[in-house]
């Protein structure tokens, strides 16, 4: 009995304006609000919740009202949730609405989607109860499974989670580390007690996710009777079949027109067809299936790019330049007790910004430039760099104005 474990990412980081070096010590505003230029976050907060969130939650609370045995799992981060407070308050209505019906999981994370992990392990569980308590705060929610930005996972971050308090962690489900294992069964992270792993069957997510609209793609088009015929192949080989994807996929990544929603719509009825199939939240596919085997992954893997590693955010050295750069403040910006440094300093932290620095070809790249404000990465770096500049001189002038 496969049981079908759809999980969505909902994030929007708050992108940094064109900041020159002439700025510094000039221009304390550092991120792109409305009138200050193309894809400023007002503009971009929403455009997407009209082509993506609004209209894909409206449909799946209709689903969840015409199917009572559809489960959905959700992460948000932290300033994703603050940007719709600010921006589209209607937006964040309706995924309140859809959590409200009690089928819909909230997951834990980073609130500041930052990969804190890799620099600073006490910044990281800081931004993971942040996030908690904003969960709380807005969906009255407490998370019982951890899902690291960008899903960085290893076995370091299984057991990070598991003394954090979580039942479940997920992951990337990489061919060359599941071996003859297969992504559609839990496993047990090496050198931890009793956290389950979730592992993405990234064929049939991505299926979705990148290929739905893709005309030279064999399987075009994909229809949700054979989506779902692909789902019930995996009867007796398989128990739980984790759909991991950006939930932008729905209206923005796949626009419209290609019959995305058309394919959401359907597919709940043809996955139910086979009364073997079923849907689960990740928290109830704890409770449901036992650990099939330990699984060691000693290094961090992430589902971004064909490498599926941290490079997508560390791979050059501007990237590596930064990332330094900003954690190597993390003392003097706690120590001002400020908390708009402090504030700017950990939304600086949000992985995109070093996305947008990615130098990585084909099509790669074209990923990298999704949403990005920037005319090149180099740009993004230059500006990042200029940015982090100002806010070290703030710091600087608080601490002498102490004496």
């Amino acid at each position: 009995m496969p049981s079908v474990c759809f999980y969505f990412q909902v994030h929007q980081p708050f992108r940094i304006k064109k900041y020159g070096f002439f700025d510094i010590g000039e221009d304390h505003n550092y991120f792109l609000e409305e009138g200050e230029g193309n894809l400023n976050n007002k503009w971009v907060m929403e455009k997407v919740a009209h082509k993506s969130y609004i209209p894909t939650n409206k449909l799946l609370l209709k689903l969840l009202e015409q199917y009572p045995d559809l489960k959905l799992s959700f992460s948000f981060s932290g300033v994703v949730l603050e940007q719709m407070e600010k921006y589209s308050p209607e937006t964040l209505k309706t995924f309140q609405d859809l959590i409200s019906t009690g089928r819909v999981e909230v997951l834990s994370e980073t609130y500041y989607h930052s990969l804190a992990f890799l620099y600073s392990k006490e910044e990281f569980r800081k931004q993971v109860d942040i996030h908690k308590q904003k969960v709380k705060d807005l969906f009255s929610f407490t998370p019982k499974v951890f899902r690291c930005t960008e899903l960085f996972y290893s076995n370091e971050i299984a057991k990070e989670a598991e003394q954090m308090g979580f039942d479940g962690v997920l992951g990337e489900g990489i061919d060359n580390i599941l071996g003859w294992r297969s992504s559609n069964f839990l496993y047990k992270p090496k050198g931890t007690e009793r956290i389950k792993l979730f592992m993405k069957n990234y064929r049939l997510s991505d299926d979705i996710a990148f290929r739905f609209s893709a005309h030279a793609w064999k399987e075009f088009p994909l229809t949700a009777e054979k989506f779902a015929r692909w789902v019930s192949h995996i009867n007796g080989s398989g128990e739980v079949v984790n759909l991991f994807m950006d939930y932008e996929t729905f209206g923005e990544h796949q626009w419209k027109e290609t019959g995305i929603f058309e394919f959401l719509n359907v597919l709940p009825k043809e996955i139910l067809k086979n009364k073997d199939n079923n849907f689960i939240t990740v928290s109830e596919g704890v409770d449901k299936y036992d650990i099939k085997d330990e699984i060691d992954i000693p290094y961090i893997t992430s589902w971004a790019d064909t490498e599926r590693d941290t490079s997508a955010w560390t791979g050059n050295d501007m990237q590596k330049d930064a990332l330094i750069k900003l954690y190597n403040l993390e003392n003097k910006v706690l120590q001002t007790k400020d908390p708009e440094i402090i504030d700017i300093w950990r939304k600086l932290q949000t992985s995109d910004h070093f996305y947008y620095m990615g130098t990585k070809s084909m099509g790669d790249e074209v990923v990298h430039s999704y949403f990005s404000p920037y005319g090149s990465p180099y740009d993004a770096f230059i500006s990042f760099i200029n940015v982090l500049n100002d806010l070290k001189l703030r710091i600087e002038n608080l601490n002498l104005n102490k004496f």
